[in-house]
């Protein structure tokens, strides 16, 4: 049964879940689309807790309740009552840097792969979260939106990084000045997610569940040396190669991977 510690599971705007070696946090606050506020911040930290202080979890994956995926931040949280001080208290450089910035770091160093079930609509960081996940499948009703320009600002929680790595400078200047609409099909079409399936969600397990007996501090790895790849030049990015193989070679799932293949039968991975 879905849990979140310090509510119910009715009120928590994060559940948890385990299905053997995968971990689910899915977003619950489903009347407001899923947009975040700093609750829910908390609850994914505490739900990313949870999976990596278990060593038989070895991936995660995120999803949300209702229709939508995720509408990015919740604009009520803002303070945008007339009077003093307005500027300052609708400044939203706070809680990008103390909750959505965060976030972010968080799910690029988590110790496992993580996929995005995409059930709905992804706007604004909403979005960003689909990206900044390992891998992302999404249902065909879903759609991927960069909202700010509507509201007067630009892509964060790591959009203006994700959108021209995965899209290219043209598209995502297009995307991210228009706010257009992006369908999951068109998504998949141009880069930006993996795969589309009716059942988003089951699709997304059963990856997770054939990523999650794999050596997992190879993909780990895998994640960081692609993700930082655009930042190095080929020279760096082969001593880079180098030393992570190294750092691989001395793990317990590279001698088993070998030792399997050289026996001829199916490798036991265990993360290690």
């Amino acid at each position: 049964m879905p849990e979140s510690a310090g509510a119910s599971v009715a009120e928590s705007p994060v559940l948890y879940a385990e299905q053997g070696a995968v971990a689910i946090a899915t977003l619950n606050r489903p009347q407001a689309l899923n947009s975040f506020n700093r609750q829910m911040h908390c609850e994914l930290w505490a739900a990313l807790d949870r999976a990596e202080a278990n060593p038989a979890i070895r991936a995660l994956v995120i999803t949300g309740a209702g229709r939508g995926f995720c509408a990015g931040a919740d604009l009520s949280e803002f303070d945008f009552a007339p009077g003093p001080d307005l500027v300052e208290r609708a400044n939203p450089g706070p809680v990008i840097e103390q909750a959505f910035n965060p976030s972010v770091r968080r799910l690029q160093a988590l110790r496992m792969p993580v996929i995005a079930a995409v059930n709905g609509v992804a706007a604004g960081a909403g979005a960003s979260l689909a990206m900044t996940c390992d891998i992302a499948i999404a249902a065909p009703q879903a759609s991927f939106i960069q909202a700010f320009s509507k509201i007067g600002l630009i892509p964060d929680a790591g959009g203006s990084w994700f959108l021209p790595q995965r899209l290219g400078l043209a598209r995502a200047m297009a995307l991210a000045m228009t706010g257009d609409k992006l369908s999951a099909e068109q998504a998949r079409d141009w880069g930006l997610i993996w795969q589309v399936s009716d059942d988003c969600l089951g699709a997304a397990l059963e990856l997770a569940q054939r990523l999650a007996v794999m050596p997992t501090k190879a993909l780990v790895a895998t994640r960081h040396l692609l993700r930082e790849a655009g930042c190095r030049s080929l020279d760096q990015q082969l001593d880079a190669e180098r030393d992570t193989q190294s750092a691989l070679g001395r793990t317990h799932d590279y001698i088993e991977g070998v030792q399997a293949f050289l026996d001829k039968r199916s490798p036991q991975f265990k993360g290690e």
